[in-house]
Order: structure tokens, then sequence, then C-alpha cells
């Protein structure tokens, strides 16, 4: 293996190429997030590099994040290794290693000093043994929700070529799993699984991963003809996962070009908006309403209408002053609201940490189940008008939505 030799002499540099180089030997890297980007393509926000099994060959997986979308580079250990190396002297100013018994900060102030953390994990179960290549993790069996062998995982690089989980794609299949989970328990609370024919619409559906696993647990789990339909901005994402179905050869899955604002609603069943943005998050929910969807399933991000309403409260004000605290205020009155008018237009409604979503922090999940038999929401509706008062605010965008759906 070729060493690493940097050009910068700070010994703090030094140690962190000799610990990476380590882990490199050693196939101990798990992962390694390089940010803080300063470099020419201003789009780029930051670089997650992880171990992969292609073809049984240990290699790593460079997946590079954008503002509105993600790039992968496949590299073997030799000619990844120049690249990290000139990335850290000159585009990012921070790298967090990540290995099997330690973790590692590599920071760079303004005036180009480095600083090196460095932490050992000691809760190893048994620190005599040989650690195990985090690429060896998926051995590991657990009761799951998705069958490994369906040829979609494949298809999409969650699995390789034998069926096994592709380590740097652990996470992702995690998520699709509980995903799963979620939905099908809401599918027996709901009945959907004795339905002849269902619509499933999933809006912002990116590379659709949830996308075709929801085909997959509908068709081929329970056997039902299903309609899915993704709905997706990115005409580039829109090709891709239209292409990935047809090589599948899979029936009754579509994706389209579009968003919630403007879809044309055909009577869907299970409504799904993972990330929607501010208030696209309200025209999901609305749609789910307005169609009579059994089951909606949302994932709220960038919570901006409801924040700059709020009237703080006098006792609250010491609290709330902070700008952190006001954020999360009006993220947690957004989804309460989002909650109640759920439950006032005839749904049960959860709202919960759900697992955390690949490349992002947002982590909370709106559930709502239609309920079979209407009851009286003069309760909800009172308890909505009375926090939109206490906190000041003049305008909901679900409540508008609903209001205006109404009068039309």
């Amino acid at each position: 293996m070729a060493a690493i030799k940097p050009n910068l002499q700070q010994a703090s540099f030094q140690q962190f190429v000799t610990l990476l180089e380590q882990a490199l030997l050693t196939q101990q890297l798990q992962k390694l997030i390089l940010s803080k980007y300063q470099g020419a393509e201003t789009a780029l926000q930051r670089l997650e590099i992880s171990p992969v099994l292609l073809k049984g060959v240990w290699q790593l997986k460079f997946l590079y994040q954008y503002k509105t979308n993600h790039i992968t580079k496949n590299l073997t250990v030799t000619e990844a290794q120049p690249v990290i190396l000139c990335l850290l002297e000159h585009d990012f100013l921070q790298a967090n290693l990540q290995s099997e018994n330690q973790t590692v900060q590599l920071s760079q102030s303004k005036k180009g000093r480095f600083l090196l953390n460095a932490k050992k994990i000691t809760n190893q179960a048994d620190a005599s043994k040989p650690a195990t290549p985090a690429v060896n993790a998926h051995n590991r069996q657990k009761q799951r929700f998705v069958e490994q062998t369906r040829p979609f995982l494949t298809a999409l690089g969650i699995t390789d070529q034998q069926q096994q989980i592709i380590p740097a794609m652990s996470n992702k299949w995690k998520q699709i799993n509980k995903f799963i989970e979620i939905l099908a328990n809401a599918v027996k609370e709901t009945g959907l699984a004795t339905r002849e024919q269902l619509h499933v619409a999933d809006f912002g559906s990116g590379k659709a991963y949830l996308t075709f696993a929801m085909h997959d647990y509908f068709n081929h789990s329970l056997g039902l003809a299903v309609n899915v339909t993704g709905v997706e901005l990115r005409q580039h994402l829109v090709d891709l996962c239209n292409q990935t179905a047809s090589n599948l050869q899979l029936a009754g899955i579509q994706f389209e070009q579009g968003d919630v604002k403007h879809f044309k609603a055909r009577g869907i069943n299970v409504m799904v908006a993972l990330h929607a943005c501010d208030t696209a998050t309200d025209y999901a929910l609305h749609m789910g309403i307005r169609t009579g969807a059994e089951i909606i399933m949302c994932s709220p991000c960038c919570h901006k209408q409801i924040r700059p309403q709020v009237q703080l409260p006098a006792v609250l004000a010491p609290m709330l002053q902070h700008g952190i605290h006001l954020g999360q205020e009006a993220e947690m009155l957004t989804d309460s609201l989002r909650a109640l008018l759920l439950e006032a237009n005839g749904y049960d409604t959860k709202v919960f940490e759900f697992i955390s979503l690949e490349h992002t922090s947002k982590n909370k999940m709106i559930l709502a189940v239609r309920r079979a038999k209407p009851k009286d929401n003069t309760a909800v509706l009172q308890q909505i008008q009375a926090l939109k008062l206490f906190y000041g605010i003049q305008e909901h965008c679900l409540e508008q939505l609903l209001l205006e759906s109404a009068a039309g």
C-alpha cells in the first residue's frame, strides 16, 4: 500500500494521516466525513467516504453531497489516498474519522493551524479479540420486514451481487425496514390488505429507495395489485428510477416529474412525503386529506412559515429569546397544529421520532390513519384556536388550504 506523504508538516496533520493509513491498511475504516468545504464548487457541502465491497474487493465509496443532488464515485484504496490528502490540504477545513476502535477529528483554523481530537472506543465486547472489519458487519442477521434477497435492493445498490448488504448502505437498509414496519402496522389498522386495488403516491421520491420498497411490500409481501407513483422535481432522477423499474420488469410503478403543489390526485390510498420543505408538507397533508387517503406519512422539514409569526408570551420571552429555542418551539408548534388539523379531519395521528434518514438530522414523522368512524371534533378545533391565540399565529398553511377547499 502506497503511503500518504503530506506536504504539510504540522504534527496534528501528520498524526491524522497516520491514523487514516492504519484504518485503511487494516480495513477498520467505517466512515470518513470531510466538511466545511472552501473549494471552488459552491454547491458542494461535504464528502462522505465509506468502505464498499465490489466484486470481492474492499474499496472506498466517495459520496459528494451537493445542495440539490449527490454524486457517488468508487475508488480503490490506492487511488483514494492521494485524493483524500489533496482534499484535506486544500478544500476541507474539518475531517471526522471513525474506525473500529476510535474516532478522530481534525480541524483547521482560519490561520491554517491543525487541531486533533482523538477518542478511543472502549466498549468493545472483547478487546482481546481482533476487531472485525466494518465491511463484514452485514453478516449479522436480524429480523427484517424486507427480504434481503429482493432484486430491487441490488438494483438500488443496497445489496451486492451476492445479495449481501453493502456496508456503506447499512443505514439506508435500516431505514427501509423501519419505514416498512411502520407502514405494515398502519395497513393492519386500516384493513388496506383486503383491497383489490391500491394507489400509493410518494412525493419527493428522490432515488426511490422507499418507493420501490413500498411497491415490493404491497405487491410481493401482501400479493396485492398496487399502483405506485413516485413524484420528483429532478428529471434525471425520474428518468433513472423509471429505467430501474423497467430493468426489473416491474408492473405498477412509475415516476413523474412534478411536485406536490401541482400533482393531480387520483384516488390515493397511501400518501407519503418525506422531507417536504416548509409548507410543501402542508400541501402534502392537504392532498392526503382531500383525496381521503387511509394512510398519510410525512416527515416535515424546514419550519419557516410559523416562526416569523410567533409573538412571545411574556412568561416565555426569557427562554425564547435564544434563536435555537425559538426555532425548536416554532417547529413543535407547527407540527402540533398539523397533527391537530389531521385529528379534526378524521384521522388518528401520531408524531414520533423516526430512524434518522440518510444525510439529514431530520427524523420526525407524522403518521395519520383515517378513522373508521367519525367523532366530534369540537374540542380539537378549540385546541387549535387556543394555541394560535397563545402564540399570536395569524395563518397556518394547512389550515388555510383546508378552509379554501371547504369554501370551494
